[in-house]
């Protein structure tokens, strides 16, 4: 594989564009990384990966979700109102056109996009983030469908809804989904989900969604991290006083455990909260959680689904939560005017994308995905050491974010 000077470009990294900020003119060589990762043949990868799987994904009615273990093809489940990972295939659609310019992939991400409109309307849950955000979000800013606007518009509007100014936050499951809690539940991927708030305060909506959107930040800042950095899955909160009843755990291997993902969230979570509102406190606090979390992980860089597992075996890596990190990563290194900073995340965000990219992690020639081995909720007994559709998702986000930055060969 060819080797290649990666330069990091410091700029203002949205999670859809890159914009300079005051910190663009920097000593290249004081932050590139020589690397072995050739993205423009990881990009090609992943155009063949969609070659293959696009043909067979014909209902417009399901989405895949999954490829099981030793299978080839993905698992597709209906894009039902309570299910949080439909958004993501149109998702990938929309950033192979933007990696390409190719119109049939717009083609292709338009029509798997359309077909859930009525989904901006849910207020059962907080899913309905990342269910129109990757689809509709992708589209208005990469595919200037400038119509999709009144439905993220509608769709962020029914995610305010769930708002609780007593806890000061957006509650993300509802009794009937998850009885085992009884009051107001909040969970640590909720944080991605404030992006559809941010998004739609700059977009003409309600100006309280920007309010919402930090305050939900700044609580859960408060109420769901441990004194090491680390976080818990589900905080259950008093829905009158606020207060915080029980910390627990859903996909986690234990209550107190340290479950990869939710990890992973908060460092994408809280890294894109620092963009959109430029306060300090939110960057200073998405180090923490990446410092800690690098300190936690396996040589490879890709994490096991639970930092706290007794026993390790071959199906308990998670390249989803990788992927997450990953991509959060590429955007957190734009904002550390400290060379050394820089540098120390952007060459981690490189170390796993080349892991994922290896012959271990990577679905080309073995399956239609582009990663292999996530875990989805192994505590539940299902989507072990699976191919899972997020996982692919933030990949590719990352190739495209990697892209933007910029390189010279």
């Amino acid at each position: 594989m060819k080797l290649f000077y990666v330069s990091l470009f410091i700029c203002l990294a949205s999670c859809k564009s890159l914009t300079k900020n005051k910190n663009s003119e920097i000593d290249i060589k004081a932050v590139a990384s020589i690397t072995s990762f050739d993205l423009d043949k990881e990009i090609k990868n992943c155009e063949a990966q969609l070659n293959q799987a696009v043909p067979k994904l014909t209902d417009l009615t399901k989405h895949p979700r999954l490829i099981e273990t030793n299978a080839t093809e993905w698992k597709e489940i209906p894009n039902g109102r309570l299910v949080w990972t439909s958004g993501f295939y149109p998702g990938i659609l929309w950033y192979m056109y933007d990696l390409t310019k190719e119109e049939r992939w717009k083609e292709e991400a338009i029509k798997r996009t359309e077909v859930f409109e009525d989904f901006k309307t849910i207020n059962e849950h907080h899913d309905i983030g990342f269910m129109m955000f990757p689809a509709y979000g992708n589209g208005y800013i990469f595919g200037d469908k400038k119509e999709y606007k009144d439905i993220l518009l509608t769709s962020a509007e029914s995610l305010a809804s769930r708002y609780n100014p007593n806890v000061g936050t957006i509650r993300s499951w509802s009794n009937k989904m998850h009885p085992r809690w009884q009051q107001h539940i909040t969970i640590i991927d909720n944080m991605l989900n404030l992006e559809l708030l941010f998004w739609a305060s700059k977009n003409g909506g309600d100006q309280q969604y920007y309010d919402i959107a930090v305050k939900h930040a700044e609580t859960t800042m408060a109420n769901h991290f441990r004194p090491d950095y680390t976080s818990w899955h589900v905080i259950e909160y008093d829905s009158i006083s606020g207060d915080v009843l029980n910390r627990h755990t859903k996909q986690g291997y234990g209550d107190d455990s340290r479950w990869s993902r939710g990890q992973a969230w908060g460092i994408y979570g809280y890294t894109m909260v620092y963009r959109e509102t430029g306060d300090k406190k939110f960057l200073d606090f998405a180090q923490k959680l990446t410092d800690r979390y690098l300190e936690l992980l396996p040589e490879d860089y890709i994490p096991h689904w639970d930092f706290d597992i007794d026993t390790i075996k071959d199906d308990d890596r998670d390249a989803s939560a990788a992927a997450i990190v990953a991509s959060g990563l590429l955007e957190l290194s734009t904002y550390m005017e400290n060379k050394t900073l820089q540098q120390k995340y952007y060459n981690a965000a490189i170390r796993m994308l080349e892991s994922l990219s290896s012959d271990k992690y990577s679905g080309v020639g073995k399956a239609d995905s582009f990663l292999l081995h996530s875990t989805g909720a192994k505590s539940l007994g299902h989507e072990i050491d699976v191919a899972l559709i997020y996982a692919d998702y933030y990949y590719i986000e990352a190739l495209d974010r990697l892209k933007k930055l910029g390189r010279s060969n």
